[in-house]
């Protein structure tokens, strides 16, 4: 199976809708799938829940879905840094799942894994347990956390093979591979896409099972999130 797209809009074409979950990898602007977030945006699709440590900036990263109303629902840990977003949510045009970031993590490794739910004193006591069932351990509280399942999964990658295999390059790695693991289906970016075999198979982060489809993307942009230099 050729899991080699030509571009991003071809790599989403036929398995994005409306409505869907779409989990996207990433911390920040850090290892964001530029490309591929910029296609979902100009497929035009609406309605979508979307599972993200945040949701990028003003005019960049999923800050563009927010521009164009495509997502209803954000699954999020950190939600600053984006005037749009803080805009929607404080008028009510765009709900919201706060999750702290360690347990947004786990939710989406429990999905890949194939975990139902687990438990966590994490947001014991706060609005985070409103709703949530708990349980007794050890004389301890702890709430019950959900997997988080996405209908498709977009992740960046430094490196990947024609079969998928992926590898991660430092802080970038973040979400993706969690991320890469929760999706019915995977797309995948990368910077580098070489031939299979090139890639040491003990380097390797994401293994090919869990990627459908892959693209190059040689040069992204990387925009700074928070430009700090001295002032001498």
């Amino acid at each position: 199976m050729n899991k080699v797209f030509p571009d991003a809009k071809s790599a989403l074409a036929g398995i994005v809708k409306d409505g869907q979950t779409i989990a996207v990898g990433g911390f920040g602007l850090c290892g964001i799938p530029e490309a591929l977030i910029a296609a979902l945006r100009d497929s035009g699709v609406k309605g979508l829940t979307a599972i993200s440590n945040n949701a990028g900036v003003d005019g960049f990263g999923l800050g563009q879905l927010l521009q164009t109303r495509q997502i209803k629902k954000m699954v999020s840990s950190y939600v600053g840094e984006n005037k749009e977003f803080e805009r929607q949510y404080l008028a009510g045009e765009l709900e919201l799942e706060f999750t702290p970031q360690g347990t947004l993590a786990e939710r989406l490794r429990a999905a890949g894994a194939g975990i139902p739910a687990f438990y966590t004193k994490t947001g014991v006591g706060t609005i985070v347990a409103e709703g949530k069932v708990s349980a007794v351990f050890d004389g301890e509280t702890y709430i019950q956390e959900r997997a988080l399942k996405a209908d498709v999964a977009l992740v960046k990658a430094w490196k990947g093979d024609k079969a998928g295999n992926l590898i991660y390059r430092m802080t970038a790695r973040n979400f993706n591979p969690m991320v890469a693991t929760a999706g019915k289906i995977t797309v995948a970016e990368v910077e580098h896409l070489v031939e299979v075999g090139e890639l040491p198979p003990d380097e390797i982060h994401t293994p090919s099972i869990f990627v459908k489809r892959i693209i190059l993307n040689a040069s992204p942009e990387k925009r700074i999130e928070q430009r700090t230099v001295s002032k001498a």
